[in-house]
């Protein structure tokens, strides 16, 4: 079907000045084109008289960080299982991981089972864990605490994002520089002023192209509709044809053992931007459906249970590192929540939101194969308001050594404002 922003009319000239072919013209408005793209992609430029650019930056082979956003607030003892703390089992008596099904790591933890398929990257030293992460300012909402985890600057006025902030720091590397997928609505970490894009699939980032139209006349009709016109009304669209130019130039995935769904898709995008090298440095995938106050279940549940979710997310991630091959080397992976849950099961065979929680860390530069950060133990004095999982490690620590070490940001003083970052050494730098 074609679409309402683009119609043909009989020219009465045989060629006129957008462009067009013989006997064909583009009737095009900024709203038009705007719409056209707007149901799939969310897509900005910075306020410059950039220039379209397709796959200019293609070669620099470039460090990636990958941030896997685990909405809902995932149970991180469930994930990175303290085994030898006497008050773990206790506390939960129906859903505990025994040790006799976890991936033993060392003598206080192990894995839950239900990330077998990522072991033997924690064995070759390319997969880790922080156990005790959390944000200075906890709170048991998700939509407050999700805001902040995104926003990273309290005490502040800012309301960009830190992913948004920290790749103003960096060099421009294309259109698409940095790219959530999944889901068209834009995540709070990437919002601000500088370029990024929001889609559901790189298939959606496109344009209705048929014999007739081509990407050069829709850049021509938008040269000739915006000559002279400001910047901030120009870029955006600049930036949205500049997208839908790289995304369509991506080869496409014959890649294997993804999960089959919009998780699975989403990650072989990801694949696909890295090794065609189109100038990719951030890219964020959402993998929620972790606020389990009921239906918790056993370590070797299936379905809608922890377990079961839990196994979507090792698949996916382990189905992208073997899908990237050498390019493994120069991503590095973080999964985020905004939330850890409690200590102790709840009546519903659940539990409730916490405070500290895991992250783990794959790829390029990890100190894999340990768990990192000073665990504060489970006895009840030693937990955060006696109900939850003391944190000892700020989570952006970790994002520090990342973006210094991997990312080649110099300071993260503009994207973490105030804050002094402590050394966790799960990051080695480049």
């Amino acid at each position: 079907m074609t679409s309402p922003a683009l119609t043909r009319t009989q020219a009465a000239t045989d060629s006129d000045a957008c462009g067009c072919r013989e006997g064909q013209r583009m009737e095009l408005s900024r709203r038009g084109i705007l719409t056209m793209l707007g149901g799939a992609a969310l897509v900005t430029a910075t306020l410059g008289d950039a220039q379209f650019a397709f796959g200019a930056t293609a070669g620099t082979a470039a460090n990636v960080l990958v941030t896997i956003v685990l909405g809902g607030g995932i149970d991180g003892l469930s994930v990175v299982v303290p085994l030898g703390d006497p008050d773990y089992a206790p506390n939960r008596p129906g859903i505990a991981v025994p040790a006799s099904t976890a991936l033993q790591v060392d003598s206080t933890f192990g894995l839950h089972p239900a990330l077998s398929p990522l072991y033997p990257l924690w064995n070759a030293g390319r997969f880790g864990a922080v156990q005790a992460v959390g944000q200075p300012s906890p709170s048991r909402s998700h939509f407050d605490a999700m805001e902040e985890l995104e926003r990273a600057a309290p005490n502040s006025s800012l309301r960009t994002g830190w992913v948004n902030r920290a790749i103003g720091l960096l060099p421009d590397s294309g259109p698409l520089e940095a790219v959530a997928l999944g889901s068209a609505v834009l995540p709070g970490h990437l919002r601000g002023p500088n370029p990024k894009l929001a889609a559901g699939r790189l298939a959606d980032v496109n344009l209705p192209l048929d014999t007739v139209t081509s990407l050069s006349l829709w850049q021509q009709a938008f040269t000739q509709l915006h000559t002279g016109e400001r910047p901030e009304v120009s870029a955006p669209m600049k930036g949205a044809l500049a997208a839908a130019g790289a995304a369509g130039a991506i080869p496409a995935s014959t890649a294997t053992g993804y999960p089959d769904n919009s998780w699975g898709t989403a990650l072989k995008d990801v694949a696909r931007m890295v090794k065609a090298d189109v100038g990719l440095r951030v890219a964020s995938v959402n993998y929620g459906g972790w606020d389990h106050h009921e239906n918790f279940g056993g370590p070797t549940s299936t379905g809608s249970t922890f377990a079961g979710r839990l196994s979507g997310l090792a698949q996916g991630l382990a189905a992208l590192a073997n899908d990237l091959g050498p390019a493994f080397d120069r991503v590095t992976i973080m999964t985020l929540t905004e939330f850890g849950r409690r200590v102790k099961e709840n009546g519903s065979g659940g539990l409730d939101h916490g405070h500290g929680f895991s992250v783990l860390l794959l790829g390029g530069g990890v100190n894999g194969g340990r768990v990192h950060g000073r665990w504060p133990g489970l006895a009840p004095a030693n937990l955060d308001s006696r109900l939850d999982l003391a944190v000892t490690t700020d989570y952006r620590s970790i994002v520090t050594e990342i973006l210094v070490g991997r990312m080649g940001v110099s300071s993260t003083s503009q994207v973490f404002p105030g804050f002094t970052a402590a050394p966790v050494g799960a990051v080695r730098a480049t």
